[in-house]
């Protein structure tokens, strides 16, 4: 995978898996921020009010830096963690995965709580759709309108997205493309006579 893409979900998918008579719901849930985060678990925690455990884990962006694992009251690594282990083998972001218990009355121990919470992680995520994305970055460029056709060319032949333009004696046009092919097409509008751009 390029480093200027990456995979996410398309929408919320929901796994399921039971051991000892201890049944685990999973869900996958695209997130973009932390906010969204702790709105997507508060609804959870609320629909699931009576659950003995909810564990969780999220990363987000582009780089996958941003993570976080919790085991709601399990053993320490044995919820949170093997969950965030799925997403990361799966090489995924912008992603939540909430595993819900409800306790059946016999214990698992350590290990069978890694494998159950592992397992229903991977469910969730084995139901939903992948997306691959692209990292963007977007280039405002800024040109005398008797230059418009020849900025025009590149925009044909680049093919980014045209995000905003304005045709005047002073044009200028926001163009959005992939972070990888950013560079060529800076350039090439720049060999534009009168072209320049705009941060």
């Amino acid at each position: 995978m390029a480093d200027d893409s990456y995979k996410t979900i398309k929408q919320v998918a929901e796994g399921y898996y039971t051991e000892k008579r201890s049944r685990f719901i999973s869900y996958a849930i695209p997130v973009r921020t932390v906010e969204e985060v702790k709105e997507q678990l508060d609804k959870y925690r609320k629909q699931y009010y009576d659950a003995r455990h909810v564990c969780w884990a999220y990363m987000l962006g582009p780089e996958r830096l941003n993570f976080r694992a919790n085991d709601d009251g399990e053993p320490s690594s044995t919820a949170g963690k093997p969950i965030l282990g799925q997403i990361n083998s799966n090489e995924l972001t912008d992603i939540l995965i909430v595993v819900i218990r409800y306790f059946g009355g016999i214990e698992l121990g350590t290990s069978g709580l890694i494998v159950a919470y592992r397992t229903a992680a991977a469910e969730a995520i084995a139901a939903a759709e992948i997306d691959e994305r692209t990292v963007d970055e977007d280039i405002t460029v800024a040109f005398e309108y008797p230059y418009l056709n020849g900025i025009m060319r590149i925009v044909k032949e680049d093919n980014p997205a045209v995000v905003s333009q304005k045709f005047d004696m002073d044009c200028e046009m926001t163009l959005r493309i992939r972070k990888g092919d950013a560079e060529r097409l800076k350039a090439r509008l720049l060999k534009v006579e009168s072209a320049y751009l705009k941060d």
